[in-house]
């Protein structure tokens, strides 16, 4: 019997730069960050979401050759990976927030289905799109 998702990984081009994001900008912490030679397992944690860890992880050896590793990159450069998800309880409050902090939005909070999202990508191209969840959700 399986207790759940553990951790998911996304791709990005720096790991030292996305740490600084996640940690630095998002206010993620870290959980794991490890190396075995050239590899390294990081993943980070939303301080309210501990038993579910974001693994940042670099395409390359030993789980990619160098020509995939350079298409993963270039695709996710190019913001063609799926979109995540941050739930916030007040969107128009954490856009405020994450603006000083250095996020660069790609949707300012716009209301609609009865709530309301924006959107911004980390440094390395991975989409995010936080969404409201809060009681008092708004358009």
């Amino acid at each position: 019997m399986t207790t759940g998702v553990g951790t998911v990984g996304i791709y990005v081009r720096d790991q030292d730069e996305a740490l600084e994001f996640y940690v630095g900008k998002l206010g993620f912490a870290v959980h794991t960050d490890v190396r075995n030679g050239d590899y390294r397992w990081l993943t980070v944690q939303h301080p309210e979401q501990l038993s579910f860890q974001l693994g940042l992880f670099k395409p390359g050896p030993p789980v990619h050759d160098a020509a995939t590793a350079k298409t993963l990159s270039e695709m996710v450069a190019k913001g063609a990976m799926p979109p995540l998800v941050l739930h916030v309880d007040n969107c128009r409050s954490a856009y405020e927030q994450m603006s000083k902090n250095g996020v660069e939005f790609t949707q300012e909070p716009t209301g609609r289905y009865g709530n309301v999202d924006a959107g911004f990508r980390d440094p390395s191209g991975n989409g995010w799109k936080m969404i409201e969840t809060g009681r008092n959700s708004r358009s």
